[in-house]
């Protein structure tokens, strides 16, 4: 049976690797290569992870770059501290993000 049109219309589509066809593993959002149901769970947490990660990286920097929109309104910072800000949020957020990788 051919079950790749149904992982197309389906919201998330996960495809076992060692034992699913090849056009169900290319429609599939996610294929996992053996086919240990276990690995769901892991893949679950793995996105639950990641989701948080991001709300964290967006709310600190949104934070930090609202803080400097403020002091930079008083005159308290000027646009070189502006910048340096906004890059080194960026880097911490790249840098959070990859403790990803380490679950």
């Amino acid at each position: 049976m051919n079950d790749a049109p149904t992982l197309a219309r389906a919201d998330v589509g996960i495809a076992m690797g060692a034992l699913g066809t090849d056009a169900a593993i290319e429609t599939a959002d996610i294929v996992i290569m053996t086919d240990e149901l276990k690995k769901i769970i892991t893949a679950l947490d793995i996105a639950r992870f990641t989701r948080k990660n991001v709300l964290e990286n967006i709310i600190f920097s949104i934070g930090v770059k609202l803080l400097f929109l403020g002091l930079g309104t008083f005159g308290l910072a000027n646009m070189w501290e502006a910048v340096f800000s906004d890059v080194g949020v960026a880097l911490i957020a790249i840098f959070n993000s990859l403790r990803i990788i380490k679950s």
